[in-house]
Parts: C-alpha cells; sequence; structure tokens
C-alpha cells in the first residue's frame, strides 16, 4: 500500500514539475502568460455601461491580452480626480469637463468621440410657464450644474441669442437637487441632458424650451486618458475604439434590448428610458476635425466668459492611436 501511494505522489510531483516547466518556458520564449489590466471609468447608462452590461467587449479585449477593470462613478468630477490619480486609464465623460481640466493645468487627452446628444440636451420649462424662448429667460433663475455640458449648452443658448451670463440667474445645483428645485418651482428652469430630461417630461410636466440642435451643443460622449498612458498604450486605444463602436452598432440595432437593459440599471421606467434612446443614436469614433472643432468651441466660450482663466488649445490634447 505505502508503495503505491509512493508511486502516486510520484507521479502527481512529475505532473506538476511538467506544468511549472511547460509555463516557465512559454515566459522565455515571449508568450503572454497574464493579461495586461486596463481599468475603465464610467457612468450609469454611458457608452462604457453598455459595454460593461453586454459583456462582449471584455471578452475581445481579454483576447488580445487585456483585461478590463470597471469602476463607476457618480459624476465626472471624482471620474476625472480618479484618472488624474492613476487609479482608472480611461474616462468617459461628456464634452466640458475634461476641457475645465486642461484648463487647471491636467495633462490630459481626447482618445475617442460618440455621437452628438442634442436632441436630449437641452433647458426644461414647465409646460404652463410664460416663458416660450430664451430671450423669456431674461431675469430668470435657471438651475445648471457647473462645469458640466449644461453649463456650456446654457451659455451657448444664450450666446445664440444676443444675450449676456449676466441677463439669467444661475443656480448651481446638481441633478439631483436640480430635480427638486424645478419640480417646486424655486427655479424657472433647468439645463441638463438625458435621462434628466426625458424624466422631467414625462413625470414633472416640463418641455424642452430649446435643444442641443442648431449648432448650440452636440454634447458628445468624449473618452480621455492621460498623455503618458495614451502614448505608451496606443494599441488599447485603438482596440478600445473598435470594440466599442462595435457595442455601439448592437445598441443602435437592439433598442427593445438596450432599454430593457438601461431601465433596470438606471432603475427608471422602460417609458423614459425608449424616450431618451429613441432621441439619439450610438457610436464611438477616433477624434476628428469635427469633433476637435466642437470641443474648441467650449474652450474657447469658457475663456470667454472667464470660466477658466488659460486658453486651451484641443488639437495638442488628442490621443495618438495605434494601427
Amino acid at each position: 500500500m505505502k508503495q503505491k501511494w509512493r508511486k502516486l505522489s510520484l507521479g502527481l510531483l512529475l505532473l506538476a514539475w511538467t506544468i511549472v516547466a511547460f509555463f516557465g518556458y512559454r515566459e522565455v520564449n515571449g508568450e503572454k502568460t497574464s493579461l495586461t489590466t486596463i481599468t475603465l471609468g464610467y457612468q450609469k447608462a454611458d457608452p462604457f455601461d453598455i459595454a460593461r452590461q453586454r459583456g462582449v467587449f471584455a471578452k475581445q479585449m481579454m483576447a488580445k491580452g487585456y483585461k478590463i477593470v470597471w469602476k463607476e462613478f457618480l459624476n465626472g468630477t471624482v471620474e476625472l480626480q480618479a484618472l488624474k490619480s492613476g487609479s482608472i486609464d480611461y474616462a468617459r465623460l461628456g464634452d466640458t469637463p475634461g476641457v475645465v481640466n486642461l484648463a487647471a493645468g491636467a495633462d490630459f487627452v481626447f482618445v475617442a468621440a460618440g455621437s452628438t446628444k442634442s436632441n436630449g440636451s437641452g433647458v426644461l420649462v414647465k409646460k404652463a410657464s410664460s416663458i416660450k424662448s430664451i430671450q423669456d429667460l431674461k431675469g430668470k433663475r435657471v438651475a445648471y450644474t457647473k462645469g458640466t455640458s449644461s453649463n456650456y449648452l446654457l451659455l451657448s443658448a444664450l450666446k445664440k441669442a444676443g444675450m449676456k451670463s449676466s441677463d439669467i440667474t444661475w443656480v448651481n445645483l446638481d441633478n439631483a437637487a436640480a430635480s427638486v428645485a424645478f419640480n417646486k418651482g424655486k427655479v424657472d428652469a433647468w439645463a441638463t441632458w438625458d435621462p434628466m430630461a426625458s424624466t422631467a417630461e414625462l413625470t414633472q410636466n416640463a418641455t424642452l424650451l430649446i435643444t442641443g440642435n442648431h449648432g448650440i451643443s452636440n454634447n458628445r460622449d468624449y473618452v480621455l486618458s492621460t498623455r503618458d498612458f495614451a502614448n505608451n498604450n496606443q494599441e488599447v486605444s485603438a482596440l478600445l475604439i473598435k470594440y466599442l463602436q462595435d457595442d455601439m452598432a448592437w445598441a443602435n440595432q437592439y433598442q427593445t434590448k438596450l432599454v430593457k437593459m438601461l431601465s433596470k440599471s438606471l432603475n427608471l421606467s422602460k417609458k423614459i428610458v425608449t424616450r431618451m434612446v429613441e432621441r439619439r443614436t450610438y457610436a464611438m469614433t477616433a477624434m476628428n476635425q469635427t469633433t476637435i472643432k466642437e470641443e474648441q468651441a467650449v474652450a474657447d466660450l469658457f475663456y470667454e466668459e472667464g470660466l477658466i482663466k488659460k486658453q486651451v488649445t484641443i488639437k495638442n490634447a488628442i490621443a495618438k492611436i495605434g494601427n
């Protein structure tokens, strides 16, 4: 019996040695035996979140040697702090936070841009309100969130209407507080984006006074990284754009599945999420002349209004993308 156990033990040792030798050989010959971790910061219902929930993106990246780790954030401010500190490698944000942080000295670069969300971004008023045009906002209290796309959209809308920023009373609130203030009539209007806009329309008797259309604000999704990380990981950026675009094509094709998925994660009715989804398309591409120009417009208007103290040149903050 003892001899039998000795033979079994010897056999197990030989098997273990063979496995160690095999993987050691793979290491010596340069074959990957472990995955490189890439951490992505997201907010609920954004393109990263769609990719996360669908589950295909992570598998595609794994096949290329990368392990995807997802980190959820409540807002862009905290997300950009995480990007700056190195606790995430890529961040998905709106059109304004990146500009504000570049002006403050952050060495970020734009990696990719999504499609326009202008139909679901705008200024809300109550349906019974006497406010019928942007000009009617003069002297009124308007809720917005400082440093976000709503900040730029409202500034841009006022400028297009020939008004000054001082013509209204700016009420800086996060979206949760703005929703309450708008519902209780403590503000006359609210600049925001979907799903907050669609929620207010369907549950707070609100209507969009204006949207981001007609050159006011396209309010795209943008993917940012630090310059150092992007320079050293050009292949990762290229794969990220490629596989995210696959997910965005899926989102456009399977809207019913998308609505069901986002309704659950946002804890909103399918009716609200359907409105949000139906008035936008999904895409993710490398930065181009159009999106660079749009971001430059954000930077120029914020500098003109004194909201940032340093002029920003967006073309100098574009990531290099691998083949």
